[in-house]
């Protein structure tokens, strides 16, 4: 983001990734205005069946010891140890073939050894990461076997405080009940004629809720309420300057529509500490 120059983004993941994205986001809430959790998210997976399948295929693939065989026998290796076809594809994609003797692009020992612990990284979602105050939405596959949808969504409300009462609205599923699939966990590929329509759902969320200050329920809210900014007061030299919705200029570090705009409202008799309204601001200036 920094090389990019973005100040503030939506983060979102897939399955174990939702978790990274979701402690991405409450670690760095400066940095993150909305979380999106596919088919994952803040869940102790370590007694569900479909992690412990995944556990017992990382367990196999690295006992194979890779170095020893041939890209042919290896493979032949992983396709007798892993019998679910995602997962097998994904195992065969990190084995590296180019250098010599085969190794794993991944670090498969040290997942290994991560899923052997009593509390497994990978798999648990500890209270003391936090919550995530912000805008979210969460999707699951219908017939899901990583987010029990009538079961398991109490940990999203408690790491989600704004999911809570927001089904369907904003924690659904994707896709039909009958497609019960070892695929139904990636949800942006399977079924395939429904991925378009996964991706209206994201592309609506975005559209009201990306840039969207914690403060507000969506963008429609902009120039209504008076929130903090996070820009820098040239009067006093400080990060606390004027009161004005944030996300009129949500690209705060790398912009200078700020500075800016003071100047344009200090010569209208505007100062230091006064209320501004987003109308106030120029088109130019404005995000959204």
């Amino acid at each position: 983001m920094d090389e990019n120059k973005i100040t503030l983004a939506t983060i979102g993941g897939h399955g174990f990734g939702a978790k990274v994205a979701t402690a991405t986001a409450i670690n760095h809430s400066n940095r993150f205005t909305g979380v999106i959790n596919l088919d994952g998210g803040p869940i102790d997976h370590r007694y569900y069946e479909s992690y412990q399948e995944l556990a017992q295929y990382v367990e196999g693939v690295r006992n194979i010891g890779i170095e020893k065989y041939s890209a042919s026998d290896a493979i032949k290796k992983v396709h007798e140890l892993v019998h679910h076809p995602k997962w097998r594809s994904i195992i065969l994609q990190n084995i590296q073939t180019d250098k010599g003797a085969l190794q794993w692009k991944c670090n498969m020992d040290g997942l290994y050894k991560n899923m052997k612990k009593y509390i497994p990284d990978v798999a648990y979602w500890s209270q003391s990461y936090g919550l995530w105050p912000g805008q979210a939405l969460a999707i699951f596959a219908a017939s899901s076997k990583w987010v029990h949808l009538s079961t398991n969504t109490l940990p999203f409300y408690n790491v989600f405080p704004r999911l809570e009462g927001r089904f369907p609205e904003l924690i659904n599923t994707h896709g039909s009940e009958d497609f019960d699939s070892p695929l139904n966990h990636w949800l942006h590929e399977e079924p395939s004629d429904q991925v378009f329509y996964l991706s209206q759902k994201m592309h609506r969320w975005l559209r009201w809720k990306d840039g969207c200050n914690v403060l507000l329920a969506d963008k429609s809210e902009a120039g209504w309420y008076w929130i903090p900014d996070r820009g820098f007061d040239t009067v006093t030299n400080t990060t606390h300057g004027e009161y004005t919705p944030e996300h009129v200029h949500h690209n705060y570090l790398y912009t200078d529509a700020y500075e800016k705009s003071r100047k344009s409202r200090g010569k209208e008799g505007a100062s230091h500490g006064q209320f501004l309204p987003v109308g106030q601001f120029s088109p130019k200036d404005k995000w959204f």
